[in-house]
């Protein structure tokens, strides 16, 4: 046997079954010429000795690395939100040869610098990037460079590529639908920060739905869902002090509000003010996790689920890597319901306006 200190190799798999090395590497990349029975101990061999096949080597026989990255901006997404799509892009990755890797990067430097780098570097079979705007400029790079890819988000651009999406413009709308149906005239959005993609979407289906239903919009100023909770807590405090004050408010999803920080930040910024949630405001808001606790408010609820986004990315970038059509590897999540989520018990704060046809109530 080779030292225990010493990587496994073929061999040591070969050794330890009285196999040749050749037989052995063929198992290993299911070459259906070898005996299932002995693929099969082979691969079982491979796991009992922790064998991993070498990055390099690999590189050499078949130009693949079986690498794919994810690449963050280190301020987009934090604690359980970003464990949970990390999560769901590994599941997506089972009964794949793949393995991901976290890229990260400061949105205050050049965002197309890491994606250059994995490229020209050969360090990954694929890549995996968010926070999308309209013109993209690092999708450019990749189809130029013929880089396989997915965009959690969708561009504007006239090109055909893979996209795993939540509709923001569908939410929002629903989301003033919602309010509007419990009588609400004056609304504000905390929407996503000028630039991604999404920012626009959610723009463009609350300004639809304002006009659809003739409400008036009491916009913020200064903030955006990626503000910091002390931030949105002062301007939802001070946007409550204006007259006339909103009646209803619609909370996007990014940033701190990704993690429930900005329902948060709202909560405590109506209660500056001595408003009550379900009687002088009523709130819609985006949320990544079912069960976000309310702490004795209640409110109503579009759930978008990040673990879910996370297969759907892993399964769209092994599709690409395949060479399978773009407009087959093209998803759009097109939330339908709102619900009211209150505390475990049932109980809510204040007063509570009946709930509007057809929106489901969770408890």
């Amino acid at each position: 046997m080779e030292p225990r200190n010493k990587k496994p190799t073929l061999k040591t798999i070969a050794t330890a079954l009285g196999l040749g090395v050749t037989t052995v590497s063929r198992a290993l990349r299911d070459d259906d010429k070898i005996a299932a029975k002995t693929r099969k101990s082979v691969k079982d061999m491979a796991l009992k000795l922790a064998y991993h096949p070498s990055r390099a080597g690999l590189r050499l026989r078949t130009g693949k690395t079986n690498v794919l990255s994810l690449v963050l901006d280190t301020e987009e997404q934090f604690g359980n939100s970003l464990s949970q799509i990390i999560f769901g892009i590994t599941e997506g990755l089972e009964g794949t040869p793949y393995q991901l890797i976290v890229t990260p990067y400061s949105k205050h430097a050049d965002p197309l610098a890491p994606i250059r780098y994995l490229v020209e570097s050969e360090a990954v079979d694929g890549i995996i990037i968010s926070r999308i705007e309209p013109e993209d400029m690092r999708v450019k790079y990749m189809i130029e460079q013929g880089m396989p890819f997915v965009t959690h988000g969708r561009t504007h651009m006239d090109v055909e590529h893979p996209y795993f999406d939540f509709d923001n413009q569908a939410y929002a709308k629903i989301a003033v639908d919602c309010l509007a149906s419990l009588g609400r005239k004056r609304l504000s959005l905390i929407a996503p920060p000028a630039g991604p993609s999404f920012q626009h979407h959610a723009r463009q289906g609350f300004e639809a739905a304002m006009a659809a239903h003739g409400l008036e919009e009491v916009p913020f100023r200064g903030i955006s869902n990626d503000s910091s909770i002390e931030e949105i807590r002062l301007a939802v405090r001070d946007l409550m002090q204006q007259s006339p004050a909103p009646d209803g408010l619609v909370n996007s999803s990014g940033g701190v509000s990704g993690t429930g920080g900005a329902i948060l930040a709202i909560q405590a910024g109506l209660k500056d003010v001595g408003a009550v949630i379900g009687g002088d405001v009523d709130i819609v808001t985006k949320q990544l996790f079912a069960n976000l606790p309310v702490f004795g408010d209640a409110f109503y609820v579009v759930h978008e689920d990040i673990r879910a986004t996370g297969r759907g990315l892993a399964k769209a970038l092994v599709g690409s890597i395949e060479g399978r059509p773009a407009s087959e590897l093209q998803t759009l999540i097109v939330p339908t319901k709102v619900v009211l989520q209150t505390t475990a018990d049932g109980g809510t704060s204040g007063f509570m306006h009946p709930l509007p046809p057809d929106f489901e109530v969770r408890r």
